[in-house]
């Protein structure tokens, strides 16, 4: 089956297919430059990348800066003429200076969510560097994408819709996670490329519309595709892979999942997430677990009465200690049954 190329401006990937941004770690630049090279667009996570770095407690921010540009560096020889992007959520401390240190290190493209990105443009102004919000509903597209029209007087080259199914943070209440779990999140697709067409008019450009979340299968690409959109956003797939950056034992948790294992959260970023049910999870539900450090990485968290510390829930995550861990996850995880490789997954979701 050939599915189309995805354009974004003169960036094209081969694969209409966007490795979606994992942290704390899970996705680096050993799986965004794997996914590069096999012709989709590979993406690095901005959240924490520095956990590694020595220094990472005294200084976690500098370690952070010095780790992102050296993934960017490392994804781009493995995948000289990939598309490689970069993930920054909008709640995070620094998210300016992480958006310029990834536009300076080559970042083809930021992509950008949990909450509106309403300064993205000013960020990369004057560089090559395209933008991609991250949005979950037609109101969202509309308030952002006019926001961006008003004051930078620019729109997004391109746009990710996150459905409900998706995993990690979700732009969602668990009541509309609920009303949409059984589908006729269709329609809300529709809305959302009105909104978008409507920007592209203005501006006489084409933005290409993602959509990411529970996408699962060549089946799954196929049906999206024919809703009118440009690609798919695909982030749970690419965990049980041989390149993935997390732990093995990470990864084993995916393909050992059930289904009833895939459970809600109740995250510090005052989102709801999407996770599978492990002992950590069954205890933050109990009663909260006071951090014993905190990274000043969340601007609306409170280390005094956060339920339990997002960033080291993550580490030990993709360190493969997970019993004492957060392992996020999309709807569909339970469905993976081997860690296979990134061009053998390429090839099965396209081929």
């Amino acid at each position: 089956m050939d599915f189309p190329s995805l354009h974004i401006g003169e960036l094209c990937a081969r694969v209409p297919i966007i490795q979606g941004g994992m942290g704390i770690g899970i996705s680096l630049s050993s799986l965004a430059g794997a996914v590069a090279k096999a012709g989709g667009i590979g993406v690095i996570s901005a959240a924490q990348p520095g956990y590694q770095e020595e220094d990472f407690f005294r200084n976690s921010y500098g370690a952070n800066e010095r780790a992102l540009a050296k993934h960017l560096a490392r994804a781009r020889e493995i995948a000289p003429d990939g598309v490689i992007g970069v993930n920054v959520m909008c709640r995070g401390h620094h998210y300016a200076e992480y958006v310029k240190c990834a536009v300076k290190n080559g970042a083809d493209i930021i992509f950008s969510g949990a909450g509106l990105p309403k300064t993205l443009p000013s960020l990369v102004e004057g560089t090559k560097t395209k933008i991609a919000p991250i949005i979950s509903s037609a109101k969202a597209a509309s308030v952002l994408l006019h926001l961006w029209e008003r004051h930078h007087h620019r729109t997004a080259d391109a746009v990710v819709i996150e459905g409900p199914k998706a995993g990690g943070h979700l732009g969602y209440t668990r009541e509309e996670v609920a009303m949409w779990g059984n589908g006729g999140y269709e329609e809300q697709i529709g809305d959302i490329l009105k909104v978008v067409h409507s920007y592209e008019e203005k501006f006489k450009k084409k933005i290409p519309v993602i959509f990411g979340g529970g996408v699962f299968d060549k089946a799954d690409i196929s049906h999206y595709l024919s809703l009118g959109l440009a690609g798919v956003q695909m982030a749970t797939r690419f965990v049980a892979t041989k390149e993935c950056d997390a732990a093995d034992a990470f990864k084993q948790m995916y393909v050992n999942a059930r289904k009833e294992d895939i459970t809600l959260v109740n995250s510090p970023v005052h989102m709801t997430g999407r996770a599978i049910r492990n002992a950590f999870v069954t205890r933050a539900e109990k009663g909260r677990i006071p951090p014993d450090h905190c990274f000043n990485c969340l601007k609306t968290c409170n280390p005094a009465t956060t339920p339990y510390c997002i960033t080291m829930a993550l580490i030990r995550a993709v360190k493969g200690d997970v019993d004492n861990a957060l392992i996020f996850c999309g709807a569909n995880a339970w469905k993976i049954n081997e860690i296979t490789t990134v061009p053998a997954l390429i090839h099965e979701l396209t081929e």
